[in-house]
């Protein structure tokens, strides 16, 4: 499936790292597309990035906090209102706060756990019924390698992640006879910035898992790849 013409997604997280470049990967495609994020500065930036690289394709921007079910909620509607419907959830909006268990702040933790967790849960519940009405559609879940394999001072971000790898997969099942294709992906190290960590020549793009959902979406609708690692090919010897 080269062209996407006619579909509808929103990304959230979408004014930068790999909710941009997931974005630009659906609408150089032809779909239409609306981005979230919380910095309105930002996300006008972006969605002028978009507007020149869409295929006759709609853009919008929509400031929105996830955590918020409501904001959510709207977040949806407005897309849909915009666009005519909704095919496809990228659910890419997430944060990191690393510092062993002792340093790490209850409101540190509680963003983690509302921003990667629960404002998941908040746009599926707000997309599910708009899916359905299309007659189905994808949710796809940006997770990480980090929720299978912990590491010190990080626990709260790897628990989230762990959290939304079983949430993902739990959608699936309910959502799969809805033909509702329900993925998460696992990135290893990606080169954003997030977390602090930096860009470096091994790491993955935002680019390859942008790549890894486009694939996915063309992927042969009787089987369901429900679950993606991507990892860079040759990170540094230890």
């Amino acid at each position: 499936m080269d062209s996407l013409t006619g579909k509808v997604a929103v990304v959230t997280g979408g004014s930068r790292g790999i909710g941009l470049a997931l974005a630009s990967a659906l609408v150089t495609r032809g779909a239409s597309v609306a981005i979230a994020g919380l910095d309105g500065d930002r996300l006008r930036q972006a969605a002028a990035v978009l507007e020149r690289a869409a295929c006759g394709a709609g853009v919008e921007a929509l400031q929105a906090d996830v955590r918020d079910y409501a904001q959510a909620e709207r977040l949806v509607e407005m897309a849909v209102r915009r666009f005519g419907g909704l095919d496809i959830l990228v659910n890419n909006a997430g944060i990191g706060r690393f510092a062993p268990v002792a340093e790490t702040t209850p409101d540190d933790w509680r963003s983690m756990i509302e921003t990667n967790l629960t404002g998941v849960f908040h746009c599926c519940h707000a997309a599910i019924p708009h899916l359905r009405r299309r007659g189905g559609g994808w949710i796809f879940n940006v997770s990480s390698l980090s929720g299978v394999n912990p590491f010190a001072g990080a626990a709260g971000y790897c628990a989230t992640k762990a959290g939304l790898n079983a949430f993902s997969e739990a959608l699936m099942q309910e959502l799969r006879h809805d033909d509702i294709r329900v993925s998460y992906v696992l990135p290893g190290s990606v080169s954003t910035g997030f977390g602090g960590s930096g860009s470096a020549d091994w790491k993955l793009a935002p680019e390859d898992v942008a790549q890894v959902v486009v694939d996915l979406i063309a992927h042969p609708r009787r089987s369901l790849p429900s679950r993606v690692e991507i990892r860079p090919s040759k990170p540094p010897r230890k």
